[in-house]
């Protein structure tokens, strides 16, 4: 039976290395304090035909991205705490130790976690999904760990020195079958106010047999986080392509709005779960930016343009917003 533990500390392990068809997945964000350097990793567990546990590492500032790839006998979780190891890399809410090597790439280091923001669980709301955390069957499910971090550390890649020492972090995560048909997804912390979160992340979603067009968003602003979803009444007004390389998407909850003009930037390949399977690629963008502009009635809360923006788009998203 699926425990009230594991709905209420998403950042666990919420599957079981015995399932099949299945996949899970944590994303870890890092970007410097200069802001040149940028990096993603993503451990995680593949379960079907081809069971195994991973790792995958994107530089945000070439776009190298590596696939390593390790014996599921090789991935260990801790039931009480956040906590992961694969391999001889480790990675938890106190920070990632890396020990990567493939014959194209290299990666090594420790960087630690600080004063992380967490979404505090209730009952209708235990994570960021809401009440959707407790409906069973769910194709992709969806979790926030760390809205805002600050690092201290640094990496090597390929022996050169990456140091992300005042930096920003950011964690999240998915787990299920597949990842959905068609969707956008953003992310910054990298704004002028280090105090500034912004996640929004809409998707086709299958269910039962059909589908809705569903989305989850937050803006964390010095110690206040405000949530827009599909399950707290809010409503996409638009969603919409202004060029090839400029979207734009406003959000309304109320008399709060959510605003955001995203650039694309340049991509790199990683690699997307189908039926449990890691087969699919896609495309993911360190160095978008983004314009927010976040108002309760006519009052301007927060307004501001951030960098090194994680950014996936899909063009079938577009259609359903």
């Amino acid at each position: 039976m699926y425990s009230l533990k594991k709905i209420f500390n998403p950042a666990l392990f919420q599957g079981s290395i015995n399932k099949s068809n299945y996949f899970e997945g944590w994303y870890f964000k890092h970007v410097s304090a200069n802001h040149q350097d940028s990096f993603i990793v993503i451990p995680g567990v593949s379960l079907s035909s081809d069971t195994h546990a991973f790792i995958q590492f994107v530089d945000g500032s070439t776009g190298k991205s590596g696939y390593f790839r390790y014996d599921i006998k090789d991935f260990h979780s801790d039931k009480r705490r956040f906590k992961i190891k694969i391999g001889n890399s480790v990675f938890s809410s106190d920070g990632i130790g890396l020990d990567l090597e493939s014959d194209k790439l290299k990666v090594n280091g420790k960087v630690d976690y600080s004063d992380m923001v967490t979404l505090r669980p209730t009952l209708l709301r235990p994570g960021i999904m809401g009440w959707y955390s407790y409906v069973p069957g769910m194709e992709c499910n969806h979790g926030v760990i760390s809205l805002n971090h600050f690092l201290a550390g640094s990496i090597y890649i390929d022996g050169q020195k990456k140091i992300v020492s005042g930096g920003k972090g950011y964690i999240e995560k998915d787990w299920g079958i597949s990842f959905p048909e068609s969707w956008i997804w953003l992310q910054c912390n990298t704004f002028k106010d280090e105090y500034v979160s912004v996640m929004i992340s809409a998707a086709k979603i299958p269910w039962r047999g059909s589908f809705f067009a569903g989305f989850v968003a937050f803006i964390y602003l010095r110690g206040k986080t405000e949530i827009f979803a599909t399950y707290n009444g809010a409503k996409i007004i638009y969603l919409k392509k202004a060029s090839d390389q400029k979207s734009e998407i406003l959000i309304v909850k109320g008399r709060k709005k959510l605003k955001a003009v995203i650039s694309a930037g340049r991509g790199a390949t990683l690699t997307a779960p189908v039926d449990g399977k890691m087969i699919n690629r896609i495309r993911e963008s360190l160095s978008a930016e983004i314009n927010i502009e976040y108002t309760d009635g006519k009052k301007i809360i927060f307004s501001g343009a951030g960098i090194n923006s994680g950014l996936e788009e899909t063009d079938g998203i577009f259609k359903y917003f």
